[in-house]
């Protein structure tokens, strides 16, 4: 099996992505430390946008499902790992009573308008002991980065949030008695973040001149036809990536500062 660098050949595009992402490699790198090994257990990722997390966590072993809001997002995902790939409607599932031993839910609570419902479906079908990791924004109501943000037209609806994020309270509370949050770290401070946002602003200044706007309730999904018609786009993307990498290394200066991202870990309890 090889690593998170290479893929197969229908998944390359994706992986190609991910390497040049300096975000979506923390993110994974989050999931992954929080994770029980997944091998002998039946794990769910829901909310994985153009697929590459759900491709490279069954890459880990054990088996796996996947999930995701939109339709655009589903067929992303189906591309890269073909099967067990389910559309949600928010906050309900179709599996049955304790089907999982492990959920990852990335960057979804803060997309759909009844996360309090989504967290008792979690209990619902995790096995009792079973875990989840929830990755989502990470509320920073002085935060200029966000303020430069909103400024150039990344706001929340532009990324369809239904709300900006959460704090770890908030999560302690969505969760309730049901869960025992173990573990709990932000990361992607500044720097990361303003690497992010330039991305994120280049891409919407590219779908104005095209006169659209993000295709999915989940924001912006890159997928395969995308990376093909913007080529020339990625290829400067990935000269530009070592410098981009340089400049995100730059949170270690910043060890005091909370992230812009929230990742918990929380066990079911009985």
């Amino acid at each position: 099996m090889s690593g998170p660098g290479t893929a197969d050949d229908g998944a390359s595009w994706a992986v190609a992505l991910f390497n040049r992402s300096v975000l979506k490699q923390e993110k994974f790198r989050r999931i992954t430390a929080l994770l029980d090994e997944p091998a002998g257990r039946t794990s769910l990722d829901i909310g994985a946008d153009n697929g590459v997390i759900s491709y490279l966590l069954r890459r880990r072993g054990g088996r796996w499902y996947s999930a995701d809001l939109d339709q655009r997002a589903v067929e992303s995902i189906r591309q890269l790992v073909r099967d067990d790939v389910y559309q949600l409607d928010g906050a309900r599932t179709p599996f049955p009573d304790g089907s999982f031993d492990q959920v990852v839910v990335v960057d979804y609570l803060e997309h759909i308008p009844d996360d309090d419902a989504f967290a008792r479906e979690l209990r619902r079908i995790l096995r009792p002991g079973g875990l989840v990791i929830i990755n989502v924004p990470h509320v920073k109501s002085r935060s200029v980065v966000n303020r430069l943000r909103h400024a150039i037209g990344l706001t929340d609806e532009w990324h369809g949030h239904l709300r900006p994020g959460y704090t770890l309270d908030d999560l302690r509370r969505l969760l309730g008695a049901g869960f025992e949050v173990e573990r709990a770290v932000t990361y992607s401070r500044a720097f990361s973040e303003l690497v992010d946002t330039g991305l994120n602003g280049l891409y919407l200044a590219m779908q104005r001149r095209g006169g659209k706007g993000p295709a999915s309730s989940k924001g912006t999904v890159v997928t395969g036809s995308d990376l093909r018609k913007h080529r020339k786009q990625f290829l400067m993307l990935s000269a530009l990536y070592p410098v981009l990498w340089t400049v995100a290394q730059l949170d270690r200066l910043l060890p005091f500062q909370s992230g812009y991202k929230l990742i918990v870990r929380a066990r079911r309890t009985a």
